[in-house]
């Protein structure tokens, strides 16, 4: 660009846009469709009998940045239940004069009870009506809900909920009881934990040995006799008792429990 344009260089964009079409958005008569992931207002979510999925543990309220989000948990007591487990969020308030919408407060949320919707007409002109409490962010319920409180009813334990709840695949008469020192608890079935997808499956290591999985939960030894694990195939060296590989002696370049020879 020669030099003498110099001082009017600046005024390029503004002639540019001068011969543009103005974008006019109707607003509010015409309201313009969000983004699915768009983070609008929150809302506290609940499970498929209408029980809170918030647990009143305030993680949401730690990992907010703008300190934006008040929690108060509670007891569940035997008769007046709100959420599985044992605890429920009493009061959850949310300052929108603070909150910046980034969602934060969602990923830390380990049971998906928050999340945000498309909602984005929250402004108002009064600072007390921009403190949304619990009973304004809780979702509506639906069809097939109740209200709380009332007892669990898709499982015996808040394990049947995070594992097959979500889906409706649990029921109070599935699984089998199990007596545990925290209490009741019930195990869910092998086709209830495939329909779920979340049967464990075990790992590998070098403590695999030709007896079974050594110090596995629920592992005795035989009676009788001093036990000695026989070491896994492929592995050599392996110290008494334990079916692991020896370590390698100072200056040795074998890799640790590959079963090379030296």
């Amino acid at each position: 660009m020669p030099e003498f344009l110099g001082p009017v260089k600046g005024f390029g964009v503004t002639f540019r846009q001068m011969f543009r079409k103005v974008d006019t958005v109707q607003y509010p008569e015409e309201k313009k469709a969000t983004a699915p992931r768009f983070h609008g207002r929150h809302q506290l979510n609940r499970w498929p009998d209408g029980l809170e999925k918030c647990i009143g543990c305030e993680l949401c309220a730690w990992a907010c940045p703008a300190d934006a989000i008040y929690v108060e948990g509670a007891d569940n007591a035997p008769g007046e239940r709100y959420s599985p487990g044992e605890r429920y969020g009493a009061v959850y308030q949310i300052n929108y004069l603070r909150c910046i919408l980034c969602g934060l407060c969602v990923e830390a949320c380990p049971t998906r009870a928050l999340t945000m919707t498309n909602d984005y007409e929250i402004a108002d002109d009064n600072r007390e009506s921009l403190i949304w409490t619990k009973e304004q962010l809780l979702a509506p319920l639906e069809e097939g809900m109740e209200t709380p409180p009332h007892p669990m009813r898709l499982g015996r334990s808040e394990r049947d909920y995070y594992l097959l709840g979500a889906g409706g695949v649990a029921t109070p008469e599935a699984g089998i009881a199990e007596d545990t020192p925290e209490g009741s608890a019930s195990v869910p079935s092998r086709d209830e934990m495939a329909a779920a997808g979340e049967e464990e499956q075990p790992v590998a290591s070098d403590a695999d040995t030709s007896e079974g999985w050594a110090g596995h939960p629920g592992h005795t030894p035989p009676v009788g006799g001093d036990w000695t694990p026989e070491p896994a195939a492929g592995i050599v060296g392996a110290r008494a008792g334990e079916g692991t590989p020896e370590e390698p002696e100072p200056g040795d370049d074998r890799p640790y429990g590959s079963g090379e020879k030296p």
